[in-house]
């Protein structure tokens, strides 16, 4: 199976692809020796929790998109809080994943947006664009470059002062 054929996200419907990027972050947290723990109702805007060793549990909400996009989240159910991450599974067309993770949200970034809609029926949200513009600020928040502080484990490399002190 070539390349093209194994990461072919067109084939996938919606349901498919949100449940493919959940459990590839699951898998990848797995293999960094995170203890992974589902829910069994999202009803609260957490998919799953998460623990390296002793540490404190992370809460994981998880959003996919096939190639450039806005995805959001309620903010009663996204509370911008320490030790809740939003986990963006990036599937473009016969690329392998691309795994995101975010905590702060910064108001004034093109990437991340806060967004009240006061006077209007939509609710209060959190949301990304993924765009082409966008995606070198994504890369801060590559899986990887956020996991790896996670696993030492201290306060500090949990979240950073600056990144709380930036939040909406």
């Amino acid at each position: 199976m070539s390349i093209e054929q194994r990461y072919n996200w067109n084939r996938l419907n919606k349901q498919q692809v949100g449940a493919f990027a959940e459990y590839f972050v699951k898998m990848e947290l797995t293999m960094y020796g995170f203890q992974v723990y589902g829910t069994e109702v999202d009803d609260r805007g957490v998919d799953f929790i998460a623990r390296y060793e002793q540490g404190p549990f992370i809460e994981i909400q998880v959003k996919s998109l096939r190639s450039h996009g806005y995805v959001f989240m309620q903010k009663k159910k996204f509370p911008l809080k320490q030790n809740f991450y939003l986990a963006l599974g990036l599937l473009e067309e016969n690329e392998p994943p691309k795994l995101y993770l975010i905590l702060a949200w910064k108001s004034q970034d093109s990437l991340l947006v806060g967004r009240d809609y006061e006077g209007l029926k939509s609710k209060p949200e959190w949301g990304i664009n993924v765009s082409r513009k966008n995606l070198s600020l994504l890369e801060v928040y590559r899986f990887e470059q956020v996991v790896l502080p996670l696993l030492a484990n201290t306060a500090d490399s949990i979240v950073p002062t600056d990144a709380l002190a930036s939040r909406c």
